[in-house]
């Protein structure tokens, strides 16, 4: 098996680097995480979260996974979810998308991509909630983008609607729930103006 020995030495100068700013960095971090967001992105390795908001590690907890998905029978993400807003008392949920995101143009097409097709069912739902107004946008690019948007709005739908949020906003915890899209090719977040505060059966 092959070292990855480029990776390690990497690792080594960025823990030295760190250690370098501040030697009580890695000390204070090991007692206990305290981060005030959730991040739930995309898997895509253009997209890193820490990064993109240029936050250290303990300030941003993370789940991703292919187009940003939340759906209710992935215990996964809703075991992050959970922990997240239970245990760590996060402030700020962000669900960010990209532009340019291989799983949304996967699920704009026809062809079969194996087992994949299963997840990105989620995707093809979105485009047929919003069928009216994806069929009479004829700019393959603009489709395309508007997808990606769509789908981040359906995805902070889907957390606010989770037993965890509803449960939560019922107790009066201070959570909010944001909808995000990024560009991978200028490196700029924008707001999506989704942003949940309260109980959706209260809205």
């Amino acid at each position: 098996m092959t070292k990855l020995d480029t990776l390690f030495n990497s690792n080594r100068e960025w823990a030295a680097k760190i250690n370098e700013a501040d030697p009580e960095f890695f000390s204070t971090l090991s007692k206990q995480q305290q981060p005030e967001y959730l991040w739930i992105g995309c898997a895509d390795s253009r997209v890193p979260a820490n990064e993109i908001v240029n936050l250290l590690p303990g300030e941003i907890f993370v789940h991703r996974n292919i187009a940003n998905v939340v759906v209710h029978s992935d215990l996964n993400c809703l075991s992050v979810i959970q922990f997240a807003v239970d245990v760590l008392k996060v402030k700020h949920i962000i669900v960010c998308g990209h532009y340019g995101c291989g799983g949304i143009k996967a699920a704009l097409g026809a062809e079969q991509n194996g087992l994949i097709d299963n997840w990105l069912g989620h995707v093809k739902d979105v485009y047929r909630f919003h069928k009216t107004k994806m069929d009479a946008i004829t700019d393959p690019k603009e489709r395309f983008d508007t997808l990606c948007e769509l789908n981040v709005i359906e995805q902070v739908a889907n957390v606010c609607q989770t037993s965890i949020l509803q449960n939560a906003w019922d107790k009066g915890q201070d959570v909010q729930v944001h909808g995000w899209i990024y560009s991978i090719e200028n490196g700029i977040l924008h707001d999506l103006d989704v942003s949940v505060m309260e109980s959706v059966h209260k809205l």
